[in-house]
């Protein structure tokens, strides 16, 4: 397994690779909701939502929850995702991805990346589906959508659901259209390093106005939250839940994120450009996940190259943090049962090479300029 390097101290002058985005605001709303009734689950949470839902989804129902995991794992619930049912997943993510359905106890079939931009392979993705299959769960890695034309194409095909892990592309559209609309179940994280964060956070997002009900329940320990407290529920859960819930201190951050999203996705496009105009004519870096004809939410800016480690050391050296993030899951003896004898040649191929550079808002351009200039100085010199 290989290793990120430990967290780089936030010295004067460095330059780190991820770093929380704060509202300006929230001070002042955390000290409003902090002096109000409601801290827990309440009417800023309903807020939060019924605004995403406006802006993000065109519409589509949405539930607020405690982080990106909560949102997947109701996802899969959500989708009647059973023990021993087969379901097609990224083998490159965050484990969170992949985590909650070991929870339910579901047959994870891993498909290989496409190594022009880290996404699920489409073509593996067809040679991996079956009557088997129950769903298929795809992430939109460093911010760019799969192709979800190929995975709808897929999905009614063999009549399965698709489950979009948008945690890395919030505000993304695909054919002048939020992605959201090309999926069953998408679901967003406010992490502490996402776009907009809350510390931690996530939301579930779906086309199926009919479940919203169940999944407010099943946020709320299977309880019908507005009924007991409307002093009319009959006092039994009928079906397991969870504490899912987002707080209002939570929303509180986010509503006032939210008013700023335009502005962190422009400051965050623009260290993207200043990164690509400048390593363009390095013959030594090849870009994954470049800015193309689909809205990229230029979360994560990753680079392929074959010194990989003397470059992160030498960046290292010059105060600047890069690291992998993500690794490849059939690694992790957690997931050990269902890679027994798979091969994925297109993660095989890049496992060594690719290299995640710093963006985020508190990042200045010179600093961005400062980034690729010491990557192509020591790419020269390697």
């Amino acid at each position: 397994m290989f290793k990120d390097y430990p967290l780089m101290k936030n010295n004067k002058g460095s330059v780190p690779l991820f770093y929380p985005h704060i509202p300006k605001n929230s001070a002042k709303s955390l000290s409003k909701v902090l002096k109000g009734r409601w801290i827990g689950q309440g009417p800023l949470v309903d807020k939060f939502e019924s605004i995403f839902s406006k802006k993000f989804t065109k519409n589509l129902p949405c539930v607020a929850v405690g982080s990106g995991t909560d949102a997947l794992h109701l996802a899969y619930l959500l989708a009647g995702i059973k023990k021993n049912d087969e379901v097609i997943c990224p083998v490159f993510t965050c484990t969170a991805t992949n985590i909650p359905l070991l929870y339910i106890g579901a047959k994870i079939k891993f498909a290989d990346i496409d190594p022009k931009t880290f996404n699920i392979s489409i073509e593996h993705v067809k040679k991996l589906v079956s009557k088997k299959t129950k769903a298929i769960v795809f992430v939109n890695y460093g911010g760019l959508p799969c192709d979800l034309t190929e995975l709808n194409k897929i999905a009614k095909k063999y009549k399965v659901k698709l489950i979009q892990d948008a945690a890395q592309s919030l505000g993304n559209f695909y054919k002048n259209k939020p992605i959201t609309q090309y999926s069953d179940f998408t679901i967003f994280s406010f992490q502490a390093i996402k776009h907009i964060s809350s510390g931690d956070g996530g939301l579930l997002c779906f086309k199926d106005k009919k479940i919203l009900k169940k999944a407010y329940r099943m946020r709320w320990f299977g309880i019908d939250r507005l009924k007991k407290q409307g002093g009319t529920w009959e006092n039994d859960i009928k079906e397991i839940g969870y504490k899912y819930q987002m707080t209002d201190l939570g929303a509180a951050i986010l509503l006032d994120a939210l008013k700023e999203f335009n502005t962190i996705k422009q400051h965050r496009r623009k260290i993207f450009s200043i990164y690509e105009k400048n390593l363009k004519n390095n013959k030594k870096v090849k870009v994954i996940n470049s800015l193309g004809k689909f809205t990229h939410s230029n979360w994560l800016f990753t680079i392929l190259v074959d010194k990989k480690d003397f470059l992160q050391k030498k960046l290292r050296q010059s105060n600047i943090e890069t690291n992998q993030v993500h690794f490849r899951n059939d690694r992790y003896s957690i997931f050990k049962k269902f890679v027994k004898n798979k091969k994925f040649p297109n993660m095989d191929s890049v496992e060594k090479k690719y290299l995640v550079l710093p963006v985020h808002t508190k990042m200045s351009f010179s600093d961005a300029n400062y980034v690729v200039k010491k990557v192509n100085l020591f790419l020269k010199n390697a």
